[in-house]
């Protein structure tokens, strides 16, 4: 299919994967605050927004991001203030940080799911990032062919996924502990809360 060097695509996927960054703290934020279940649905969330980037970059929509100035500030300056928007909500929530798990209803449920995939979909630098990344690995002949970027695309769904799933495994099982100490939650919660503006504000203040 056009696909060179795999195998060197999927250590250099799983390390970048495994670097900390948005993705991540919005899945642990949600697996400490309402477990795995919550974890789950925001993992499922960032991997959908992954394969969105992926169908974006086969269809060649992310040029436009790489060759438009206005096109990669309006993505970006959305991206930058959705995030701020979840970290001022989180900041005046009058919640703890560790809610009810078993028992969260199917609003929130899917609010998780979306605002994952509007995180990750809402940010320019994932487009560039895999405008920049993926023709590493494709034979110049099948550039412009649809199919490679989506097995890489899907392949590194893939990798993401069972990676941030194991993130929510280790993070659930945090949580739980912290039911005992409501002063910890408290602060985790308004901690997380300032993280997202941080990267709110860092997204908007990011060039291409």
């Amino acid at each position: 299919m056009g696909i060179t060097g795999y195998t060197t695509f999927l250590i250099t996927s799983l390390l970048f994967i495994m670097s900390p960054g948005i993705d991540t703290i919005f899945i642990l934020n949600k697996s400490i605050a309402q477990g795995r279940r919550s974890g789950v649905y925001a993992t499922l969330g960032i991997t959908t927004g992954v394969l969105v980037h992926t169908t974006f970059a086969a269809l060649g929509l992310s040029l436009i991001l790489a060759q438009s100035a206005m096109a990669f500030n309006v993505v970006k300056f959305a991206g930058a203030a959705y995030l701020i928007y979840l970290g001022i909500t989180k900041l005046f929530a009058k919640d703890g940080l560790v809610q009810e798990r078993q028992d969260l209803p199917l609003t929130s449920i899917r609010k998780t799911y979306v605002a994952a995939v509007l995180t990750n979909t809402l940010n320019p630098k994932v487009a560039i990032f895999f405008l920049a990344f993926f023709p590493q690995f494709i034979d110049r002949a099948h550039l412009h062919s649809a199919a490679p970027f989506l097995l890489l695309g899907a392949t590194y769904a893939i990798i993401g996924l069972l990676w941030f799933l194991t993130l929510t495994i280790f993070a659930g099982t945090f949580s739980h502990k912290l039911k005992g100490d409501p002063s910890f939650s408290y602060w985790l919660h308004k901690f997380s809360a300032v993280a997202f503006i941080l990267m709110g504000i860092k997204v908007a203040l990011t060039k291409k």
